[in-house]
């Protein structure tokens, strides 16, 4: 979760070339201008490594699957999509990072900035946890999602305004790869949004994994799980895996809905001996829990060792009912995914981070040259925004620096 790439250094790698989701870069520029930064920033990719293979968004098959889904109120987001593989995504990293610290970029690890003060002309000085300090002419402050926290606590130290009441609860579900290969093969991952019946949440469908592994991550001491895929035959499992996500926002007095999704997977931890629970549909649906003689028995072979139980004591009763709605209407479109066997793993928790007010640039109102971007400003939400995000604030840095020269 930390670390030169971040996360994305070990992630599946799935490049999303859309506005659609992803981000919100679109609340400060136009559509056209996201995709050209994304576009720039995967050329960058490219130089270093990345493959040029991308899914037809538009294809004959897309469009009839859509249209499908539509009949049973079921809405494809539409994108191009690059699948970097796990393995690739690390090894192009590798190659930016050379790159950089030849080219007389000076990277600092295993070292926190405890504190951002601001100083005179627009100049801020970086206390580090080892009492140094480094003053700079331009801060970029890119925390990633496990650094969320740390920006949010920033901002309110210096009276930036944060807004954030969001967050998405829900499960990793994973089923043989043949239920799921005729998406995969032709759109590679299908992001597809639903309004339930029973209670009017937005579920989406994240992050999909054809042939590859459900994991577990560490968020702040909190175990949740997610999911990934290898670019390589040789790597891949027999089973694909997704999220399905329930999103809740909420509304005053509330406004800790990080918190809440924490003391979710908190609880679901507890009850896992400080593991995640996985349980079969048909034992969810029935009322009951899965257990070691059921799992066995199971015609899906889970890819992660996880504590099979009841994600009923943990999970709130309205989102389950929200997944288990879900899960049967896709099952119109995408036979099998409502079997007895498929397999939940809970808790999944996307935390969306606070986000300061800021210009078309990037730049946090009232401070200049101070630039909060990425997945831990809360104003991107994948690789592809994030690395656009960047470009933003550079262009607008290189712009004033020029400008200065003059």
């Amino acid at each position: 979760m930390n670390g030169f790439g971040g996360a994305g250094a070990f992630s599946d790698g799935k490049y999303n070339i859309t506005t659609e989701f992803g981000g919100w870069l679109t609340n400060y520029l136009l559509d056209e201008d996201v995709i050209e930064l994304i576009n720039y920033v995967d050329s960058i990719n490219m130089k270093f490594g990345a493959t040029n293979v991308i899914t037809d968004d538009n294809s004959e098959y897309s469009k009839k699957f859509s249209r499908k889904a539509l009949e049973y109120d079921l809405h494809l987001l539409k994108a191009k999509v690059k699948h970097i593989g796990t393995e690739n995504n690390l090894r192009i990293l590798t190659n930016i990072y050379e790159y950089l610290k030849e080219n007389g970029v000076d990277i600092i690890f295993n070292t926190k900035v405890s504190e951002i003060l601001i100083q005179q002309n627009d100049k801020y000085n970086l206390v580090l946890s080892n009492h140094e300090t480094i003053q700079c002419d331009f801060l970029v402050a890119a925390p990633g999602r496990s650094g969320a926290s740390w920006l949010a606590n920033q901002c309110q130290n210096l009276g930036i305004k944060l807004t954030n009441n969001q967050v998405d609860i829900g499960v990793r579900v994973e089923v043989p790869s043949e239920i799921m290969e005729e998406v995969t093969n032709n759109l590679y991952e299908a992001k597809i949004k639903y309004m339930t019946k029973c209670h009017k949440h937005f579920v989406r469908t994240f992050c999909m994994n054809p042939y590859g592994y459900v994991v577990n991550e560490n968020v702040d001491g909190i175990v949740t799980v997610n999911g990934h895929s290898f670019a390589g035959e040789e790597k891949r499992s027999k089973n694909t895996n997704f999220a399905l996500l329930v999103s809740l926002t909420f509304t005053e007095p509330f406004k800790q809905p990080n918190k809440y999704g924490r003391q979710i997977a908190s609880t679901m931890n507890m009850l896992a001996g400080g593991d995640i629970i996985v349980q079969r549909f048909g034992d969810l649906k029935d009322g009951r829990r899965t257990d070691k003689s059921r799992l066995k028995k199971s015609t899906v072979i889970p890819t992660l060792k996880a504590t099979p139980g009841n994600l009923g004591l943990a999970m709130p009763k309205d989102p389950l009912e929200d997944i288990i709605e879900t899960i049967e209407v896709l099952n119109n479109i995408l036979p099998g995914i409502a079997n007895v066997d498929t397999l939940l793993y809970g808790v999944e928790v996307k935390f969306y981070s606070a986000k300061p007010d800021l210009t078309e640039h990037l730049e946090v109102k009232g401070f200049q040259n101070f630039y909060a971007i990425g997945d831990g400003a809360g104003v991107t939400r994948g690789l592809a925004q994030a690395g656009a995000s960047g470009i933003i604030a550079a262009r607008d840095i290189v712009s004033k620096i020029s400008c200065n020269k003059k």
